[in-house]
């Protein structure tokens, strides 16, 4: 009890930001914008035994969560590395291809709205398996398409299904995380995107031109994983976190409309900051795909790269996007999240002109270092979104601001594409050839600016705790007797557990103290002295 007592305690104290005060005026608000980003250097431990503290439902809940939000990059990018093929067969250029780019990106805030609400009231399994479920079906029936209408349908349908994934993830991995872990396993995560990519990149290489059917193996290959991801998710439980949620409303007598009340709560008092997260996220998918997308047709289009040369270097800048992601998501839990997102921004502002026109092998090297910046920024993103969001409806807001970011950006490889063209090149062949990586670097600057400003301005709440007793939107659509009665049980639970494992403990004490040497001896008394419910004298 004392514990819990001083974690709750710890859990109301003030924050890194002062923005958890919500009744904070504009102008002091403002005023700790600076002071607020001064790196809090806490500690943090080695990062082998931060990743040490995941029990093996943590783990399994992380590897589940970060294998399907691979795939979902993979499925995206298919029509990314196969745009020369699919111009050919649809006998369309390469902006109009880019649309079937730009409608996944558009009706992916669809699907978020859809299965984030669901996965907020019904719980994260089931939607996530659905969501997969979808995957296969509309994955095989692009490699079926025959038409330039038919490709839009499907991946306009797509969109939806990938829409529904990243927040049940991010639920998924992080709820039940311990805190000082969140910053790196948030890194790992994230680079699920960045591992996705690799995977499209790889097998794109082998399986697309290599068969008489083209560029469609690639897609019906894509279909496959997702079976076995739905069979790991029927393997576990929902999260901790979820559950005790669902026992409030349980506890409450009203399940429904004790889930529309936190709604209710959650718009009246996050509103603001809803809207903030979308402008932040917007930012962020114009990062990403801004620099990726158009990148291959750059490589092979402006620099005549080779499909071997394309490769190596995607490759490349891929291990670039993993190590940054995770390196910087683990480096947040030091400096803290603004600071760490400002600092790549800037560093992967300096690194566009090498990114974009370098013409030699030598761009591998800025590839690798603009990807570390760029998914370094974005390794901080899951756990910092799950950190403002409210508990409640956290699946739906991670994924529906995530992925209304994503709407708001989802003409960039379209509007790069477009505008490249008003910067011609003298043609190899046939082969029309446009200046991309001017286009790029001019996109980008402006989209790193954006990112740096925003970051600047907006709220931080890094160590914030998940739990229901740490709720106060739940408090006050479920009423403190039912978050009361819920929270008692939960420590009555662990009390139980602990003492189960001091009697365990002290069953082993005779046979361990018998065979240890004087000097062990002493740790282990000194061990149980710490773990035995010895009575607190009062002050």
């Amino acid at each position: 009890m004392a514990s819990y007592n001083h974690d709750k305690m710890r859990d109301e104290s003030p924050s890194d930001d002062a923005m958890a005060d919500t009744h904070m005026g504009l102008g002091r608000y403002l005023a700790t914008r600076l002071p607020t980003l001064k790196p809090p250097m806490a500690k943090a431990p080695n990062p082998f035994r931060l990743l040490a503290m995941l029990n093996l439902q943590q783990w399994l809940f992380f590897l589940v969560a970060f294998i399907a939000w691979s795939w979902d990059a993979f499925d995206f990018f298919t029509v990314s590395l196969t745009v020369s093929q699919l111009s050919k067969q649809f006998d369309k250029t390469t902006a109009q291809i880019t649309w079937g780019i730009t409608l996944v990106l558009m009706f992916r805030s669809v699907g978020a709205i859809i299965f984030g609400i669901a996965a907020d009231r019904f719980g994260r399994k089931w939607p996530f398996i659905v969501n997969n479920v979808l995957f296969i079906i509309l994955e095989l029936g692009t490699g079926f398409c025959n038409t330039y209408s038919q490709f839009l349908a499907c991946r306009a349908l797509f969109g939806i299904a990938m829409g529904g994934l990243y927040g049940n993830a991010a639920a998924t991995a992080l709820e039940d995380c311990p805190e000082q872990a969140r910053g790196i396993v948030s890194g790992m995560l994230q680079q699920g995107y960045a591992f996705g990519y690799l995977l499209a990149t790889v097998f794109a290489r082998g399986l697309v031109d290599t068969t008489p059917h083209g560029w469609r193996p690639l897609f019906w290959f894509g279909a496959c994983p997702p079976v076995l991801i739905i069979v790991f998710r029927l393997c576990l439980p929902e999260t901790k976190s979820y559950t005790e949620r669902a026992a409030v409303r349980k506890a409450n007598g009203n399940v429904a409309g004790t889930f529309i009340a936190e709604g209710k709560v959650a718009l009246k008092k996050h509103w603001l900051l809803l809207t903030y997260l979308v402008l932040l996220m917007a930012g962020f998918n114009f990062m990403s795909h801004g620099s990726q997308d158009l990148y291959p047709q750059m490589l092979e289009n402006q620099f005549n790269f080779s499909k071997n040369a394309v490769t190596v270097t995607q490759v490349v800048a891929n291990l670039g996007a993993m190590t940054g992601g995770t390196v910087v998501g683990y480096s947040s839990q030091i400096f803290g999240r603004r600071f760490s997102i400002i600092v790549m921004s800037v560093v992967g502002g300096l690194l566009l002109y090498p990114y974009g026109f370098v013409s030699n092998k030598r761009i591998i090297a800025a590839a690798f270092f603009e990807q570390f910046c760029v998914q370094g920024a974005w390794g901080v993103i899951p756990i910092h979104l799950m950190e403002l969001s409210p508990g409640s409806f956290r699946t739906f807001v991670v994924g529906t601001s995530y992925q209304l970011g994503n709407l708001v950006s989802s003409a960039s490889s379209t509007i790069e594409s477009t505008i490249g063209e008003r910067f011609p090149l003298p043609p190899k062949g046939k082969t029309k050839r446009y200046q991309y990586g001017k286009v790029i670097a001019i996109f980008m600057a402006c989209v790193y600016v954006y990112v740096i400003i925003l970051t600047f301005f907006g709220p931080e709440k890094r160590g914030r705790r998940f739990g229901v007793a740490h709720d106060s939107d739940m408090a006050d659509a479920a009423g403190r007797e039912a978050l009361t009665k819920v929270t008692r049980r939960g420590e009555e639970t662990r009390d139980s557990s602990d003492a189960e494992g001091v009697h365990a403990e002290t069953k082993r004490l005779p046979a361990r103290f018998s065979t240890a040497s004087s000097k062990g001896k002493l740790k282990i008394l000194a061990q149980l002295a710490t773990t035995l419910p010895f009575p607190k004298l009062a002050a």
